[in-house]
């Protein structure tokens, strides 16, 4: 079983030792995932990254990935090299060890969004969501539990990732259904011809017929799913014709029904009526 590798992740590791990067590896190994954001609208991954380096002997705070529309950045070893510790949550408060067992600093990857007008928010938080599904794949986590905002570890001063997930129009709660849906549709296997999702072999029945659409809906690429690519926007009326149907793509409001277009996409039944 592997992961479908959607986007690259670029290694820039900071300098070591230094008081943002002390080189100490993760003990006792991998235990979590903590979604944090920058808090600083408009900068970049690269930006952000460069500051830790600049800065890396004045202070101590940093994390492992920094992520953006353009790109997404290893500062800290976790996925690309032998996972490093990152000081991404105060060791003094005490909710990551009530929850885990462990203290975030020592066993948890902190995986940074960037948002701001300048960063395309839907691009951004594709690669966001996609990054920690992989984080929870590489490890061996179960994304249904293994994942926690950094304001639910430290409630009385922070708001992360919840801030920077509404410039993309998103929640805290969306953020947590789509890791688990991403984590599903990009687990893979290989077959005889090749390496291939697994999320491919979904419940389908072929029956051919017509719908109308009851609001604007998007037609996503080869997978029943919000984080596949929109190939086509249809207004509402309109008809749209189906092959068939899946019963286990992605569920949205609760309903993982999805049609199938004659060209192999997909659409959400929920936007449609017979």
């Amino acid at each position: 079983m592997g992961f479908l590798q959607k986007y690259s992740i670029s290694p820039k590791y900071l300098t070591k030792p230094s008081r943002r990067r002390s080189g100490q590896l993760v003990s006792p190994g991998v235990k979590f995932v903590v979604a944090h954001d920058t808090g600083n609208p408009q900068s970049t991954a690269s930006g952000n990254v460069a500051y830790y380096e600049r800065s890396r002997d004045e202070e101590s705070a940093s994390a492992h990935i920094f992520v953006d529309d353009k790109q997404i950045i290893e500062c800290i070893p976790a996925l690309t090299a032998p996972s490093e510790k990152a000081w991404h949550v105060l060791y003094r408060v005490k909710t990551d060890n009530q929850m885990y067992g462990c203290d975030a600093n020592d066993a948890a990857i902190g995986i940074e969004y960037c948002y701001g007008q300048n960063i395309e928010a839907d691009e951004a938080y594709r690669k966001y969501v996609w990054v920690i599904a992989f984080t929870c794949s590489k490890f061996g986590l179960d994304p249904t539990t293994s994942v926690v905002g950094h304001a639910f570890l430290d409630p009385t001063r922070k708001t992360d990732p919840g801030s920077g997930l509404g410039f993309s129009r998103r929640t805290y709660d969306q953020l947590l259904r789509d890791v688990q849906s991403e984590y599903r549709v990009c687990q893979t296997t290989t077959d005889q011809q090749g390496t291939v999702p697994v999320a491919t072999q979904y419940d389908f029945v072929q029956q051919a017929g017509t719908v109308r659409v009851t609001s604007k809906l998007n037609i996503r690429f080869g997978e029943p799913s919000r984080m596949n690519d929109v190939v086509q926007e249809v207004l509402s009326g309109s008809p749209l014709d189906y092959v068939g149907w899946v019963t286990n793509g992605e569920p949205v409001n609760g309903n993982p029904k999805w049609y199938r277009d004659v060209n192999g996409n997909y659409f959400w039944s929920g936007a449609t009526i017979v």
